[in-house]
């Protein structure tokens, strides 16, 4: 029986988020199986069409655009709105979209809206012998991975985390239908007005887009120190994250904690500094693809969780390992 699946898309300033295409792509991946079909529904503001019809090359079939000025910038009233009636009306199987600070916002309020299940936080999907999505999500900080199935009948909805799925090499020769939508927005059951947008002027990636994070912890020793971290992260194109406990001492503005109460990571490269690896800790980075450690206690438990470890002083360790990449792109 074909699957029709639908995926969310995310943009930010009028640029689709590299989420996007990754969910386009695993609910191409699952739609090949059953012979459906993939429909993207894409919000913005005026002129966020022009991004719609490019998603036909990394597997939609069709992507349905929702253009309002009060649509330019994200709120959840307004995009529950919308797209739960756009779901309604399209009545896939199954609903896709990405475990961002927007994913994480908007799903659980979606899912209410549509009486869906929905497993969040996700690092693979499949498909059961009916057919149906299985959702596997990480628990106790990574040491168990709990597959989730839904209820017969139901829509069936996950989000996956950014980085963990690889973006299909796009096929020019695809093309993706574009519909665009009348946007009738009941003003009197928007609860929320979007005041402002502070936006990160530090040029880097956002930790949970990031394909190589450098983070510190206690060990930096100071704020001052992580100076030493961001020479190494501008060499290696990567972003600067932080410990809970580097964040609770003033180091590093909370958008940089990386854990349990900050922000779950998937980088290609995870370079842990003066980081002992507490479980809060590790439940942000443990499905990182390459983890690298460095602590003078060998018995620091990031170690359990590090592809790779230096047991040794930081301060030693990271202008060397800064000097050497220099090096290397030099040549």
């Amino acid at each position: 029986m074909a699957k029709n699946i639908c995926t969310i898309a995310e943009q930010r300033n009028g640029e689709l988020r590299k989420i996007t295409y990754e969910t386009v792509s695993e609910a191409r991946r699952l739609a090949d199986r059953t012979g459906g079909s993939v429909t993207t529904i894409l919000l913005g503001g005026p002129g966020i069409g022009s991004k719609a019809a490019g998603l036909g090359a990394y597997g939609a079939d069709a992507v349905i655009v929702a253009e309002d000025e009060a649509l330019s910038k994200y709120t959840t009233d307004a995009y529950c709105q919308v797209i739960a009636a756009l779901v309604k009306e399209k009545s896939p199987s199954i609903l896709i979209m990405g475990a961002s600070s927007e994913g994480k916002d908007l799903s659980s309020r979606l899912a209410a809206a549509l009486d869906a299940g929905l497993a969040m936080d996700c690092t693979a999907l499949d498909l059961d012998d009916n057919q149906n999505l299985v959702a596997t999500r990480p628990m106790y900080a990574g040491k168990v991975f709990a597959e989730t199935k839904f209820a017969d009948g139901c829509l069936q909805m996950a989000t996956t985390r950014p980085n963990v799925i690889s973006v299909a090499e796009p096929d020019q020769s695809r093309s993706a239908a574009v519909e665009k939508t009348p946007v009738s927005l009941d003003a009197g059951s928007l609860k929320t007005e979007l005041l402002d947008v502070m936006a990160d002027t530090s040029g880097k990636a956002d930790l949970t887009e990031a394909e190589i994070i450098v983070s510190g912890g206690r060990g930096m020793k100071d704020g001052e120190n992580f100076r030493i971290l961001e020479e190494l992260a501008d060499v290696l194109g990567a972003t600067v994250g932080a410990s809970r406990s580097a964040v609770d001492a003033g180091w590093r503005p909370h958008r940089d904690q990386v854990g349990q109460t900050g922000k779950v990571v998937t980088p290609n490269l995870y370079i842990a500094c003066g980081i002992s690896g507490s479980i809060q800790h590790l439940a942000g980075m443990a499905s990182s693809k390459v983890i690298v450690a460095i602590n003078k206690d060998p018995d620091a438990p990031i170690f359990q969780k590090a592809d790779y470890g230096i047991v040794g002083d930081l301060f030693d360790y990271v202008p060397v390992l800064t000097e050497e990449f220099k090096k290397i792109k030099s040549e």
